[in-house]
């Protein structure tokens, strides 16, 4: 009798042992957000008999149920949202009351907690927990997300910014999106992430709107232009480079030298003060003063102080064009990103063969020579350059010109305000635009520099006479290892004369 009830109890401890081993919670939840999982721990605690000794009995003590959360990645955007319901405090308390009913059997005890957890189940819309189960039911947020990629243009991304980042944040909130901006320069594509299609669609409309606003704003500068390069002639390098340095290593350009015009006043020469003049004083011993007469000494007029130095004329190396970038300039552009900067390589392409029609497969040269001051007068100028003179007067230089300015107002590549300026070829040799500035200086617009000097030494100034050999699509602040900058596209002007 005794060994059948010893029998008897091992196998409702076996039982009890894989009832509740098939409840083992799940390790690892697919889906989204983050779920609560019911823990067992069933403890099983060993009491010796003192009155049997050597006879061991286990018996069910109590269970032990704790919630454990557990973490899943949907995707960059990481949310831990933790269900709380209400079927914790009926667990909670079911369980309790199961637990502290000593005289409970474990039988009783392993189909109450399966009734417990089928109800679970049902009531939170798990199904089928295991690998490749999905969390179901009104309880678990989805993070499922849109994204799209908008290519704006690196130069455009701090007006997405705005000041201190105001913008992006505004668009954010008020969209509920995310817009990702690329650190490098070298990206022209954005990303915008939300939760609804709706949401990621006025969020791009919005980026567009301000793109659209940006292009015709003065702050963006232009990025490209079309340029016909002088800089490959070496003699007028070395020309440009001559005149600069004549310039500011001259401690007196206001002067002229002190040999020719002896206008110079040196600091240790004397004034001269004139033939030696007597004066006449009478001593009033009465009214103990002197009095003097200065009918006869002479009037001392001395040289005016000349303000004669570099910095008094606001000239400095940076407002120098660069030798190595001399150029004709054709057309300014504004492109933004890559899309419109290949555009622009091909309409340049394209009307190569025109180009040389026009010029009629013949070279085409011009003469430089002087200075001109474009806006402003030569006490405040701005902008000095060499006026340009097509040799032959047929006016081929300009009818070619026009031809590449009206391919790319066709392609949409131009702002409308551009379309209305009028070409004048001129070849810049000193640009205000240029200076190097500290934050403190003043506003651009109202920068010059006094040329009055300058025209006068150089004025009348024989460039020399030069072939155009090409048209360039060229980057600013971009330079190839010529020095010239950078080259996104190019087409040839003839350089021979053409027999047939």
């Amino acid at each position: 009798m005794i060994v059948c009830r010893s029998l008897f109890r091992a196998d409702r401890v076996l039982k009890l042992t894989n009832s509740c081993s098939a409840l083992k919670p799940v390790v690892h939840v697919q889906g989204y957000g983050t779920c609560d999982i019911l823990n067992y721990k069933i403890k099983m605690t060993d009491r010796k008999d003192k009155h049997h000794q050597g006879e061991r009995s286990k018996k069910l003590k109590h269970i032990n149920l704790a919630w454990r959360p557990v973490n899943t990645q949907a995707t960059s955007y990481q949310e831990d949202v933790k269900i709380k319901s209400e079927d914790e405090v009926i667990i909670s308390s079911s369980l309790s009351s199961i637990s502290d009913s000593n005289t409970r059997n474990a039988a009783e005890v392993t189909e109450a907690v399966a009734e417990i957890t089928d109800s679970i189940m049902s009531s939170s819309g798990m199904d089928d927990i295991g690998d490749g189960s999905v969390l179901k039911g009104k309880s678990v947020i989805s993070t499922e997300k849109h994204s799209i990629s908008v290519e704006v243009g690196a130069s455009l991304f701090r007006f997405i910014e705005g000041k201190g980042g105001s913008t992006r944040k505004q668009i954010e909130e008020e969209m509920g999106v995310s817009i990702i901006i690329p650190s490098s320069k070298k990206e022209d594509s954005l990303i915008i992430e939300g939760f609804s299609i709706e949401s990621v669609t006025q969020a791009s409309a919005r980026i567009q709107t301000i793109i659209d606003q940006a292009v015709k704003s003065p702050s963006l500068n232009y990025s490209h232009f079309i340029s016909l390069p002088l800089a490959i002639h070496p003699d007028l390098v070395d020309k440009l480079i001559m005149f600069q340095n004549s310039i500011l290593e001259c401690d007196d350009p206001c002067l002229e030298k002190n040999a020719a015009s002896g206008s110079n006043v040196d600091d240790n020469q004397k004034l001269d003060k004139g033939p030696d003049v007597a004066v006449e004083l009478k001593v009033d011993t009465d009214k103990e003063h002197v009095q003097v007469n200065i009918t006869n000494v002479p009037v001392v007029s001395y040289a005016p102080k000349v303000s004669s130095t570099l910095s008094d004329m606001r000239i400095d190396k940076s407002i120098f064009i660069k030798p190595k970038t001399f150029h004709l300039t054709v057309l300014m552009l504004k492109l933004w990103n890559k899309e419109r900067v290949a555009a622009a390589a091909k309409v340049l392409q394209s009307v190569s063969s025109k180009v040389m029609e026009t010029l009629e497969n013949r070279p085409v040269s011009i003469r430089l020579r002087g200075l001109d001051c474009m806006r402003g007068s030569l006490a405040k100028a701005r902008v000095v350059y060499a006026p340009v003179e097509e040799i032959g007067s047929e006016d081929r230089l300009l009818r070619v010109c026009q031809v590449i300015i009206d391919a790319f107002v066709d392609a949409g590549l131009v702002l409308e305000k551009d379309t209305k300026n009028k070409l004048k070829l001129h070849a810049t040799v000193m640009n205000t635009s240029h200076r190097k500035r500290v934050r403190w200086s003043s506003k651009r617009e109202f920068d010059y520099f006094d040329a009055r000097s300058i025209f006068k030494q150089f004025g009348s100034e024989e460039w020399g006479e030069y072939v155009i050999r090409e048209a360039h699509l060229s980057q600013r602040f971009v330079f190839d290892n010529n020095g010239y900058y950078h080259c996104c596209a190019s087409i040839p002007f003839p350089e021979k004369m053409q027999v047939d």
